[in-house]
């Protein structure tokens, strides 16, 4: 069986466990041409038929009014029916990598909310007839694709889901998708599904501002009661003052509740898909140190941990297999600014990462990106427990002159070297300020999101957002390639 890379999919409300519905459609027939005929979900019936020449049988209509799942058709000779395109973040600027592109032959399963066990495991809700992967470019084909009018395509990214409509797929030629609205990630829940997230805001960091760059829509971003899928809460004071602690008046001037009242509750963290924590400008022991089991329980049943520079305390000070799980010499301070450093192209998303970041304009030479405001608080990491993804073996800072900049790890952690396909969970650790490059500040007095700035992202931003979709694919080993789903016959 194939796995899915970059999708984290539902059926019936559980993680990926797909009801009877899901089961591959029954293919009968003979002579001529073939048909095939299963529940589309509700009110609708989809119908997939194939025949001899070019022939096309009869086109099945799904649920959604003006959809439907189209024909297959079998081409003469070379020919074959294609749907190209790039897949774009929501903000519909910087291509993505490693999202599924699919058309789907029923309708969709709802996708359920919450940390739960990610693994990529080759399914897809809907019974795709045809999928891909986007390249390190963003570009997809999908190759023998039904024809018809008003098909439906699903983008994904883990629990980053959107549908549209291909206006028309032409039979045995190319059909190419430019309209980046057709083909880019959903804004708000008006337009697909987006994860659960919390954000916890740093004075050091602004973490938060790149969910806005990226394109999440302000309406997405609420206090911890809100129906939104973007959560703030405000970090702890570092010394130097506390992170953004509440909306500006626009946005309903609401105090954000404070870091610990998620930290501390497990049944709120495993509400959410994605924590992310901005950097404090202090590791905050006092605070954190009462919770570390949570941050570990919670990463172990399948959540996605995206941790800011500082907030390296939850990897070094927790049980025993996380502290080993790199060198962490603690906060060694800043590196020079600017810094070039290493893309390790090792493994094969590493490799992908390299490409990419050359073909969105954020690194002038394959292998190498500049920096700014890296720090030092990783040496190297521990295979294989953890991946390194950029790094410096010219570090100023440090005799052996290491450090890591970027790296992963899939959890439970015990399970590295005996069961990694059984790792459901994940954690990004960035050892670099996101608005170091940007200018963007998270200060209590100003209110989100008055030290956000509109604009391009910057290269350490792009190479941020990379990491924030890795982060919400699917789990799989690092060695492994993604693959697509698997397609129904």
């Amino acid at each position: 069986m194939k796995t899915i890379g970059g999708l984290g999919l539902f059926c019936a409300g559980a993680f990926l466990a797909c009801s009877a519905a899901d089961a591959p459609l029954r293919r009968d027939g003979a002579g001529g041409g073939t048909s095939s005929t299963g529940k589309g979900g509700g009110s609708g019936v989809g119908v997939i038929s194939s025949g001899n020449g070019g022939s096309a049988g009869s086109v099945g209509v799904g649920t959604n009014p003006g959809t439907n799942f189209g024909t297959q058709v079998t081409c003469n000779g070379n020919a074959h029916t294609t749907v190209t395109g790039t897949v774009y973040d929501p903000a519909g600027r910087v291509p993505l990598y490693n999202a599924v592109v699919y058309i789907p032959s029923r309708q969709l399963d709802p996708i359920a909310d919450g940390a739960t066990c990610g693994k990529c495991d080759g399914t897809a809700s809907g019974g795709p007839v045809a999928a891909a992967l986007t390249d390190s470019a963003g570009n997809f084909v999908l190759t023998d694709t039904p024809v018809g009018s008003n098909i439906p395509l699903v983008i994904q990214i883990g629990k980053w889901r959107r549908q549209t409509t291909i206006p028309n797929i032409a039979s045995c030629t190319e059909t190419k998708l430019t309209d980046r609205e057709l083909t880019r990630l959903p804004r708000n829940q008006d337009e697909g599904h987006l994860p659960q997230m919390a954000v916890t805001t740093g004075h050091s960091d602004a973490v938060e501002c790149l969910l806005r760059k990226i394109g999440v829509d302000d309406k997405e971003v609420t206090v911890d009661s809100g129906a939104a899928r973007v959560h703030m809460y405000v970090g702890c004071d570092a010394g130097n003052g506390f992170g953004a602690n509440k909306f500006s008046a626009a946005l309903g001037a609401g105090s954000f509740a404070p870091a610990a009242s998620l930290w501390g509750d497990m049944a709120k963290l495993s509400k959410y898909d994605i924590l992310l924590f901005s950097c404090e400008g202090s590791q905050c022991a006092d605070q954190k140190k009462p919770y570390l089991a949570n941050i570990k329980a919670y990463a172990d049943q399948g959540g996605k941990l995206f941790l800011d520079h500082l907030h390296f305390y939850w990897l070094n000070h927790n049980v025993d297999a996380w502290q080993s799980s790199a060198d962490y010499p603690g906060a060694g301070g800043d590196l020079p600014s600017p810094f070039t450093v290493k893309v390790d192209s090792s493994f094969p998303k590493g490799m992908a990462f390299a490409d990419w970041l050359v073909n969105v304009s954020a690194s002038m030479t394959r292998g190498t990106v500049s920096i700014l405001g890296a720090q030092f608080s990783v040496r190297a990491t521990m295979a294989p427990v953890t991946q390194q993804w950029i790094y410096t073996d010219m570090n100023p800072l440090d005799s052996s002159g290491k450090a890591v900049e970027y790296m992963t790890m899939n959890t439970p952690v015990e399970l590295a070297a005996s069961n990694p396909a059984n790792q459901c969970g994940r954690v990004v650790l960035t050892d670099l300020h996101v608005s170091s490059a940007s200018g963007e500040s998270s200060h209590a007095e100003t209110p989100f999101p008055g030290g956000c700035k509109a604009g391009d992202l910057t290269p350490q931003e792009k190479a941020l957002e990379f990491m924030f979709f890795d982060l919400s694919s699917c789990v799989q080993p690092e060695s492994m390639k993604p693959e697509p789903p698997v397609i129904v016959k």
